[in-house]
């Protein structure tokens, strides 16, 4: 059975973490600071696009981690695994920022010496954050936070960001074209790629650099990390509106939303991910998807709606037993 935790104050969370979030911030505006002012480009988009994106991800991260970590019971199983993924996510971020300054690519980039130690440092950082991400998610979803709604949206964004982070060993596989140029004697430096279906460095779409002509992993890797946000956040709404709407009033009303919101994330998840795998871009998506994004748009209404029909007050009851009464 799950344990109930108290509430942490802002003073008990994940120090580490929160150092990190924190010297992340000044990043962001450095990034948009050099997206105006630098005007050299990288594998097709403005060569500040990528630091920017990773400061903004990275602040969002490690808060909500820090304040998940100071939900759970302080030992240094969970501690130290903590301080770990804050010292993952510094890694890697320092390594993008280096790159830059030096006008090289990151991701993927084993041209030079240099080069391909820091892509070797970034990708065993990636990796170690993935492990330690199980290893404090275990405990997080043995625990109740907050009552059984943000409980539910805090387990199920955990399990789905880790989906979300594991996509990211997806795009390091060299492609048939990576292997054959190898082979060939042609090898241009670059083992993995973000896209499917076309080389990266095409058109892209603006602030996100998500390609426009072919499958583009990042889509189903950002919509997957990000669950620990978005499900905990709805769970906060729906408390929010309790007060105000009658039907979220009760927990079990909330609890069940969640679970639903829940399953449709997932589903949303693996749908960019089956898109993206079929060289498809988000913005152009076939008829196909299009069915399968409205079924499951669908199934999702009806499973809310039908939560809420339940919830109504006043609603008939069920058939009374042989020789009892109806009671309301």
């Amino acid at each position: 059975m799950s344990e109930r935790t108290t509430w942490p104050g802002p003073g008990t969370w994940h120090r580490p973490l929160l150092l990190v979030a924190a010297v992340s911030v000044p990043f962001v505006a450095i990034s948009l600071a050099g997206l105006a002012l630098d005007g050299r480009e990288l594998v097709g988009a403005p060569i500040w696009g990528k630091p920017f994106k990773f400061a903004v991800s990275i602040v969002l991260y490690a808060v909500t981690w820090s304040w998940l970590v100071a939900c759970l019971p302080q030992r240094r199983l969970v501690r130290w695994p903590a301080a770990v993924i804050a010292a993952a996510l510094a890694i890697e971020y320092a390594i993008i920022v280096v790159q830059v300054i030096r006008g090289r690519q990151s991701h993927f980039n084993v041209a030079t010496p240099l080069d391909g130690v820091l892509w070797g440092i970034m990708g065993t950082s990636i990796t170690v954050l993935w492990l330690a991400n199980i290893v404090v998610a275990v405990f997080l979803i043995r625990r109740e936070i907050g009552g059984r709604p943000l409980t539910w949206a805090v387990r199920s964004g955990a399990v789905i960001s880790l989906f979300g982070i594991g996509l990211a060993f997806l795009m390091t596989r060299p492609t048939e074209e990576q292997r054959a140029a190898r082979r060939e004697g042609g090898f241009a430096g670059i083992i993995g790629r973000h896209s499917v279906g076309v080389t990266d460095g095409g058109p892209i779409m603006p602030v996100t650099g998500w390609s426009t002509t072919g499958g583009d992993l990042r889509v189903a890797h950002f919509v997957g990390i990000h669950a620990l946000q978005a499900l905990p956040l709805l769970a906060v709404l729906l408390a929010a509106s309790a007060g105000r709407v009658r039907l979220v009033r009760g927990e079990r009303v909330r609890t069940r939303l969640v679970l639903v919101a829940a399953a449709g994330y997932a589903a949303l998840t693996g749908l960019t991910l089956w898109q993206a795998l079929r060289g498809q871009p988000l913005t152009r998506p076939d008829g196909l998807t299009l069915a399968v994004a409205g079924a499951l748009a669908a199934l999702v209404l009806a499973a809310a709606a039908a939560v809420l029909v339940a919830a109504r007050p006043g609603r008939p009851a069920g058939p009374a037993r042989p020789g009892r009464p109806v009671t309301r």
